[in-house]
């Protein structure tokens, strides 16, 4: 018997290798074909969620909480301190869910009231301190050898802006809960926003800050001429027959310079309605509408928000505010909003009473002037 030489090996297993080598790859070619085919079917199928929802699992257990009062969700759910605070049992409810929180927001924000033009902060205690330098410190000119006089010391007000809880209670029946076809919290987010954003914007205009903020309207007012800190000043239009033009730009330069740039006025639509009407000596209208989309409507130039809480004009009454109110109103409030579900008090009817911490008051006596329909 012949061995074999290392040649006939070596082509032996060259031939093998060969084999071997078209074997992979008529492999790899039908998987390549069949991974072609399976994108070309993936092509045509719609996509399942654009994003993945990260705040699905708490809605889904407020979702559940509102309509059937189980609350397992909500306690096993660790909320992410950016969107929310805490979920707070022992204070009787639960935060709403961001988005829930989020529509609030934008329709209070909407609404006809000064929050849109004031200050507004967010606090998590029970009040919010502003404090006020309203003193101008002294100061003189010196020479090279002369003696420096000691200047004044400032003044510093502490001006303390309780917050109060404002609260709506609506109810539905048990029968609608059960729909699942029913946006529960789209409709509550609405009646809650509505409510609130009606108390807010009248507390913040004529609120006596018993239970609720102080309203600008209710703080003393007295003639510019006699302003002092602690008051508002205001200024008369002089006649109760008409509203006088002149009135309205004596109202505008009433108030300081450094507070016009930012300044609006403040009335309600019956007040537009006269005020639309006024013109200068010269027959031009003091009032303009916006020019472009979206713009304000402007009053000499300043624009114009239309509050339905301001009084109509009549005698002795403050029918119009001018002032940066930015400087001179701050809000504050409480970010969280609260929801307890009550399925007991108003049979076959769940009730939800939500609550919420807000705060207003006067900030800046000199940066708000208000227009008095009187002789004096």
């Amino acid at each position: 018997m012949d061995t074999p030489s290392v040649t006939d090996e070596m082509n032996g297993f060259i031939s093998d290798f060969n084999v071997f080598a078209g074997e992979v790859k008529q492999r790899l070619e039908q998987q390549e074909t069949r991974m072609t085919r399976f994108d070309r079917k993936s092509a045509y199928r719609p996509a399942l969620s654009a994003a993945v929802d990260t705040d699905a699992p708490h809605q889904k257990a407020f979702d559940a909480y509102l309509r059937s009062g189980d609350d397992d969700g909500l306690r096993h759910i660790e909320i992410e301190g950016k969107a929310m605070s805490t979920a707070v049992a022992a204070d009787g409810g639960y935060l709403v869910s961001p988005q829930t929180a989020q529509t609030i927001q934008s329709v209070l924000n909407a609404t006809a009231s000064i929050r849109a033009i004031s200050s507004v902060v967010n606090v998590d205690a029970s009040s919010y301190d502003v404090l006020v330098d309203r003193t101008e410190p002294g100061a003189g000119w010196a020479s090279e050898s002369g003696t420096v006089a000691e200047s004044t010391t400032p003044v510093i007000d502490r001006i303390s802006i309780r917050l109060h809880e404002l609260s709506a209670l609506p109810k539905v029946s048990q029968r609608l809960l059960d729909d699942s076809a029913f946006d529960l919290e789209d409709w509550l987010a609405t009646r809650i926003a509505q409510r609130f954003a009606r108390a807010e914007a009248a507390a913040f205009v004529n609120g006596d800050g018993v239970d609720k903020p102080n309203g600008f309207l209710t703080v003393t007012k007295v003639a510019n001429a006699s302003f002092s800190w602690g008051n508002l000043g205001y200024v008369a239009t002089g006649s109760t027959a008409a509203l006088p033009a002149d009135s309205i730009v004596d109202l505008v330069y009433a108030l300081g310079a450094e507070y016009r740039a930012g300044a609006s006025f403040v009335m309600n639509s019956k007040t537009t309605g006269v005020l639309r009407k006024l013109k200068d000596s010269d027959g031009r209208f003091l009032w303009s509408d916006g020019l472009a989309a979206g713009e304000p409507a402007r009053l000499m130039g300043y624009p114009v928000l239309i509050a339905e809480d301001m009084p109509d004009i009549a005698a002795n009454a403050f029918p119009v505010a001018f002032g940066n109110f930015t400087a001179g109103y701050t809000i504050a409030e409480r970010a969280d909003l609260r929801v307890l579900r009550d399925p007991f008090s108003a049979k076959p009817h769940v009730l939800f009473y939500a609550t919420k911490r807000v705060g207003g008051a006067v900030t800046d006596y000199a940066a708000i002037k208000l227009l008095r329909y009187a002789t004096a």
